[in-house]
């Protein structure tokens, strides 16, 4: 995720990575040279391919009213999964906290283990999350047997939290766990996977098709014949104008598809690596309890 300051208004306008300016120039560009053909064929006398205004003056509000609804609804996407991570960063971190306050009675290695199974749980998410079947960060966490055995299973996150459960399941047999601990427990890794539903439920449910085409097909249609109707007012300035309206529309819908899977690597997605990385580390922290019983992080 792209941070910034929001107070730096120069900084923000002259800004490129981020914007949706590289996703859409080409088809600014394309709209700006129609309006250079257009003014070419008038100014010679070839033709006069201008149109009367008042049907994009029509349809423009209609056309407005679709893409401001569409990066709503993208933004919702997007505000939800950031909910969702949350949530499962803030049960990820009360489990931490309970594994080295509730499991008092274990070991330290049981209590190291189990707070390795909330980080990994974490970074299967992530990875599930992103359509990825490898996690060489988990080899020192889990060992080579259970990492290799997550590439195995279609849903890797439920087989780390089952791992988990397991491990406080243990503990309770061994009387080392009271019921109503373990009962606390087992609720906190519920809320995760339900979270992890959440956001597979923003992952695999896409804005319906009949609509993105719909819009795709008529903002394509509005602004490749916008020069035409420019041409009887603007002139010469056509290209420009035109360049500026396709910019303006073109790039209401990019922030649109930017943002409605905020799972990945785009510069606008959420920072799921660093918001991870700092997450092991307060899970180690707090996992250990004390100092001599503290992972070394890095």
């Amino acid at each position: 995720m792209v941070q910034y300051d929001t107070r730096n208004w120069l900084g923000l306008l002259v800004r490129l990575r981020g914007t949706v300016l590289p996703a859409i120039a080409v088809r600014v560009v394309v709209v700006a040279l129609v309006g250079v053909v257009v003014c070419v064929l008038r100014d010679r006398g070839i033709a006069d391919p201008s149109i009367p205004g008042s049907v994009h003056t029509l349809v423009g509000v209609a056309l407005g009213l679709l893409l401001v609804f569409r990066t709503n609804a993208s933004y919702d996407r997007f505000w939800e999964g950031r909910r969702l991570i949350g949530g499962i960063v803030n049960q990820t971190r009360n489990l931490g906290r309970h594994v080295g306050a509730l499991l008092d009675a274990s070991s330290p290695a049981t209590r190291r283990a189990q707070g390795d199974l909330l980080v990994a749980l974490y970074v299967v998410i992530r990875r599930y999350l992103r359509s990825e079947r490898e996690w060489p960060e988990l080899i020192e966490r889990l060992g080579p047997a259970r990492t290799d055995e997550l590439g195995q299973v279609r849903c890797p996150p439920l087989r780390v939290a089952r791992w988990f459960v397991e491990g406080v399941v243990a503990e309770a047999r061994a009387g080392r766990l009271t019921e109503p601990r373990l009962q606390l427990i087992e609720g906190q890794i519920a809320s995760i996977i339900d979270g992890l539903g959440g956001c597979e439920r923003i992952l695999r449910t896409p804005v319906p098709f009949a609509y993105a085409h719909h819009i795709k097909g008529f903002l394509t249609l509005f602004c490749f014949t916008v020069p035409l109707a420019l041409l009887g007012s603007m002139g010469w300035y056509t290209p420009v104008a035109s360049a500026v309206v396709a910019y303006a529309l073109f790039g209401i819908d990019e922030i649109g598809v930017e943002i409605e899977d905020p799972f990945g690597y785009d510069a606008n997605d959420l920072p799921l690596d660093t918001i991870g990385d700092n997450l092991a580390i307060d899970v180690d922290q707090t996992v250990a309890g004390s100092s001599s019983d503290t992972r070394a992080v890095a």
